[in-house]
């Protein structure tokens, strides 16, 4: 699945948005306060109404007035355009408002189109717990085909039509951007979560804060020897001394990471290794994950990281990005930003208390200046990127 278009309305700093043309690898960057954790957090929010409810969504965040944009009266609305496997264009619209006391879904559709010109088939439209599905998915594409839609009736206007209707595979296509978004990523890895033994169990994904990290790391050992040797010796080129990595057992049933340095006989347990080391093969354990989340949003990637490799950790980003992911990163690092190409750069800028969206390659002094050969980095020190500098 590739993202292609986000539009945000009313959600705190994005007043009216619209992000066009997303590329596999996108990156973002700002100063502070211009919403680079929102904008990702369009995501979480998403998923989190997926998971509970609309309300619990917008409670988590400090309840309705503190989410919808201040001084804006209409509904909170997010419409994201997406592409599976080379397939048509899927849009997801969705639209909260709040109706006694409590956020509602006031609007939900999910929509493709036959063809560059067919009519748009509807396969889900909702307003206020109440719609239609399509059940005759198996018909799509097919000339003059017509829908044959079944009134549905949620038991909350809380809850959303996907998730509602997702659990029955009859509605294939709601089925499986249910099972998207179940799958989209948010990194909000911490070193400290990582480091700790681990009770003993079983884990193939590692977890947003990484605190799975050894049961992952046992896991791609056992299971994919080849992928966890890839991934050993990467680390070896990147933190020198790193011979092994490997997940062993106490004596009282607990997983602890071990780093073996070429330099001493004994390997050392995760808490006395660097902050850098751990993140740094947490990185590699996520990115080369068999299974890539079709989205994986990462902020500031850069930090603990050494300047030298991160353009190495574009360059891992790119290569998630063709096996069938799509990452969105913020950054604050001219470094970072030295290995990415202008397409895939955006920035964040405040006009007037909301936050607007530019495309690097849109602005044609950018574009110049690259093409002359100035880093992206650079223009960004000079606040060349939407006047941020550092």
């Amino acid at each position: 699945m590739k993202i292609e278009r986000l539009k945000i309305q009313n959600f705190r700093v994005f007043k009216d948005v619209q992000i066009e043309d997303i590329p596999a690898l996108a990156l973002f960057v700002g100063a502070n306060g211009t919403g680079k954790s929102t904008l990702f957090d369009v995501f979480g929010f998403l998923r989190d109404s997926l998971q509970d409810n609309v309300h619990v969504a917008v409670t988590r965040r400090g309840g309705f007035k503190e989410v919808r944009s201040r001084g804006a009266s209409g509904p909170i609305t997010f419409e994201v355009k997406f592409r599976e496997d080379q397939g048509p264009l899927v849009t997801y619209l969705l639209k909260v408002e709040e109706q006694d006391g409590r956020a509602v879904v006031a609007q939900e559709v999910l929509r493709y189109r036959r063809g560059q010109s067919g009519k748009p088939w509807h396969f889900l439209d909702f307003n206020y717990g109440e719609g239609t599905a399509v059940t005759n998915e198996v018909d799509y594409g097919t000339p003059n085909a017509e829908m044959q839609r079944e009134p549905q009736k949620l038991d909350s206007p809380e809850i959303l039509a996907i998730k509602g209707l997702g659990q029955f595979e009859r509605f294939r296509v709601v089925s499986s951007f249910r099972r998207l978004i179940e799958r989209w990523h948010l990194s909000d890895f911490h070193i400290q979560a990582a480091r700790p033994s681990q009770e003993a169990g079983y884990a193939e994904h590692l977890s947003p804060e990484g605190d799975n990290l050894p049961l992952v790391t046992q896991y791609l050992f056992a299971r994919h020897p080849k992928l966890f040797a890839e991934i050993l010796d990467k680390m070896k080129q990147r933190v020198p001394g790193v011979t092994k990595v490997e997940a062993t057992e106490t004596v009282d049933g607990r997983l602890v990471l071990r780093f073996q340095d070429g330099s001493f006989r004994d390997p050392f347990i995760a808490r006395y290794v660097s902050d850098g080391t751990i993140k740094m093969f947490a990185y590699l354990i996520l990115l080369h994950d068999p299974s890539p989340h079709p989205l994986l949003c990462i902020e500031e990637p850069e930090n603990q990281l050494y300047p030298t490799l991160l353009g190495e950790l574009v360059e891992e980003f790119r290569d998630y990005a063709r096996r069938g992911g799509q990452v969105m990163a913020s950054t604050h690092s001219p470094d970072l930003l030295n290995a990415a190409e202008v397409g895939e750069v955006y920035w964040l800028e405040k006009r007037d208390g909301y936050t607007t969206v530019v495309r690097a390659k849109e602005d044609a002094q950018v574009c110049a200046l690259v093409e002359a050969g100035d880093s992206l980095g650079a223009l960004w020190k000079q606040g060349l990127l939407g006047g941020a500098g550092l």
